[in-house]
């Protein structure tokens, strides 16, 4: 899994049928605190109701196909989790509060 921040939404009307009724959010993969960008946007099927400015867990590749609603579904990667907390070697960087919503 990879930690990433919902940075946006998007629309498809038309897509796969095995999508149909799927919420998907644009993503950027963060560093390991969660602090700093690490690569390019990218789509995820959002399973648990994440929102703007969410630090997420990001499945991907053939485990973004191994969930009750994406199996055999042509994704590459799912919202599986979204953080409330993150801490590393004993250091808090991440509380989830009003503040954090809509950050990039």
């Amino acid at each position: 899994m990879k930690i990433a921040r919902v940075i946006g939404t998007t629309i498809s009307t038309i897509k796969d049928e095995k999508v149909r009724g799927r919420k998907l959010l644009i993503v950027r993969q963060s560093d390991a605190r969660g602090v700093k960008k690490a690569g390019s946007a990218f789509v995820a099927v959002d399973l648990v109701d994440a929102g703007q400015g969410d630090l997420v867990l990001i499945g991907e590749g053939s485990s973004a196909r191994q969930t009750d609603l994406t199996k055999d579904c042509p994704v590459d990667a799912v919202i599986v989790g979204v953080l409330d907390s993150l801490h590393v070697d004993g250091e808090a960087y991440y509380l989830k509060t009003a503040d954090n919503w809509g950050a990039e």
